[in-house]
């Protein structure tokens, strides 16, 4: 998956490198700035989660400590949950990027098949639903889709690299899994505007993240 990053992020005109900076800076977040370095693209440093920063002065040294290694064109400190800063970011990314032509008709929403935005719901609930309780190495494909006249019935799968994360993401008793299944339902059902069944299952598979095949059956493709 590493190696889709830096391919994509050798095509941007315009790299964002967001901090959280209500937790400790680390290896990762300098393996990360070390990458945009790398590709030596105009960028923009965007601290986030301010609102949890009771000491906004906090800010100060980390953006220095990351404005001396690289010459960000711009420094917005964002807080995400509560929206501050981001109406401002949104006006300097239109100012930063070029102009270019216009690709898609106006009312073109997204060039996403909805196939694979269905399985970026499912995981989005798999993340919110389960938290901190396991690691960010969750995949999910949509391998059924069936249309009917009242109903459409789709299945998707939920891949995880380790049998004890296939327990926590189903639950006792498939808890877990009945609650990933309803909110993401109802969220797929908003975007089709249709009613549907969703089928959800759980499967582990190891090393997911290094099968270029697989990568690019669930939509990450290089």
């Amino acid at each position: 998956m590493m190696s889709v990053t830096v391919d994509a992020l050798s095509t941007v005109d315009l790299a964002l490198l967001v901090l959280d900076v209500a937790e400790q800076q680390g290896a990762g977040d300098q393996f990360s700035l070390d990458m945009v370095k790398g590709i030596g693209k105009p960028a923009f440093l965007i601290p986030n989660k301010i609102d949890r920063l009771r000491d906004k002065s906090r800010l100060l040294p980390l953006i220095e400590r990351y404005t001396a290694q690289y010459p960000f064109l711009e420094v917005i400190p964002v807080s995400a949950l509560t929206g501050d800063g981001v109406e401002l970011l949104i006006d300097r990314l239109f100012e930063a990027l070029p102009a270019g032509p216009r690709l898609f008709p106006d009312d073109t929403l997204t060039d996403q098949p909805e196939r694979l935005m269905v399985a970026e719901i499912v995981r989005e609930k798999v993340l919110e639903l389960t938290g901190q309780e396991i690691p960010y190495v969750t995949a999910v494909a949509t391998e059924g889709w069936e249309e009917g006249d009242a109903i459409t019935r789709i299945n998707c799968v939920i891949y995880v690299e380790k049998p004890s994360e296939r327990a926590i993401i189903i639950g006792r008793a498939g808890s877990k899994l009945k609650q990933i299944g309803s909110a993401a339902r109802r969220d797929v059902e908003m975007l089709l505007d249709r009613h549907i069944y969703l089928g959800l299952f759980v499967k582990v598979r190891q090393r997911w993240r290094n099968d270029e095949r697989f990568l690019d059956q669930i939509g990450i493709a290089r």
